[in-house]
């Protein structure tokens, strides 16, 4: 063999060698997956990052305006007790009459001051409670969704004002139901969450499939912990409810007996 050919062999080999560790050493591009997980970190940082992840309760005290046509109705004072993941007592106060709606897991209750009545809740009203709590960014950003077998994806940006985006990630459950959060690309807070519903049509049995939207604004730093204190929701692009936070205090103790239905009106609290 001639020195020749020799060098002109290990001068091969070795540009092989080095296009091969060239190929290892280049980290791969990010997958649409973990584009998703990143924005999820950085809404989990930007709302305080461990402080709030590890909060447990949360009591939240403000007013809730029902919209009809687009235009505001009388507001009701509220109380809202939450135990994560699926325990949830709110209490209505407007005109001097009470209202208690409460969930725990997969029974509920509601109590009407103005008929003087308590009564388990309905089926489907305990599954729009469970779509509350899927379509809350609490589910998204603690992982809960994983337990029942959904899968995230990265949507992308989109417009979001005047020289402002939102990154948008999507969740999807195996029955088809999915939920799209949108984050500020800048701060990472959250912005938007949309996902179809059903409702029934006016005058009759049918159902008609609708856009839902909430859009949340005002955020609040409290004890290391950012949450929006303004949430409008949206059905089909109109305007149906407002909610605007006066406080909200975390991880205080709630006994297990505030969500348990009450033997009869009299043992009410």
């Amino acid at each position: 063999m001639s020195n020749k050919y020799f060098i002109g062999l290990l001068s091969l080999l070795f540009l092989c060698a080095l296009s091969s560790f060239a190929q290892q050493t280049v980290p791969p591009k990010p997958t649409e997956d973990a584009k998703a997980e990143a924005v999820i970190k950085h809404a989990t940082d930007a709302l305080g990052g461990s402080n709030y992840l590890n909060v447990k309760t949360a009591v939240g005290r403000g007013f809730f305006t029902a919209f009809h046509d687009g235009m505001s109705q009388l507001p009701a004072r509220f109380v809202d007790y939450i135990s994560y993941p699926d325990h949830e007592r709110t209490e209505f106060t407007s005109l001097g009459i009470r209202v208690i709606q409460t969930n725990a897991g997969e029974t509920g209750w509601l109590f009407d001051g103005a008929t003087k009545t308590l009564s388990d809740m309905k089926p489907q009203q305990i599954s729009d409670f469970k779509r509350s709590m899927r379509t809350s960014v609490e589910n998204l950003l603690h992982g809960w969704w994983r337990k029942e077998g959904a899968t995230l994806s990265y949507i992308g940006r989109r417009e979001a004002g005047v020289g402002k985006r939102n990154e948008t990630v999507r969740i999807t459950y195996p029955d088809g139901f999915w939920i799209e959060y949108e984050f500020g690309a800048k701060d990472g807070l959250p912005a938007k969450v949309i996902y179809k519903g059903t409702r029934k049509k006016a005058d009759t049995d049918e159902t008609e499939e609708i856009s839902e939207e909430d859009r949340l604004a005002k955020p609040i730093t409290i004890n290391g912990i950012t949450a929006p204190w303004v949430v409008d929701h949206y059905i089909n692009g109109v305007q149906t409810s407002r909610i605007n936070y006066e406080s909200l205090d975390y991880n205080q103790p709630l006994p297990d007996s505030l969500f348990v239905k009450p033997a009869n009106i009299k043992a009410l609290k």
